[in-house]
């Protein structure tokens, strides 16, 4: 089993770019991204790392794995 990272809101989503989802909106402290295939997630935008079970949640909605994560903080 991998070391699963513990990115920021802020660098998650920068991730979340790269790996092709666009931001649909911004509210209050939430980042809102979809993909164009239809995956869609929220990102809480906080200074701190996520918490393990919301950052394997955000994961599983966007159809992620663990590595693929690594490889594209």
């Amino acid at each position: 089993m991998s070391t699963l990272p513990r990115p920021t809101g802020k660098e998650l989503v920068k991730a979340l770019e790269r790996a092709g989802f666009l931001i649909e909106r911004i509210r209050g402290s939430h980042c809102f991204l979809r993909h164009p295939d239809g995956r869609a997630t929220v990102v809480p935008l906080r200074t701190r790392t996520l918490g393990l079970g919301l950052l394997r949640k955000i994961l599983d909605d966007c159809g992620l794995k663990p590595q693929q994560l690594g490889d594209l903080l």
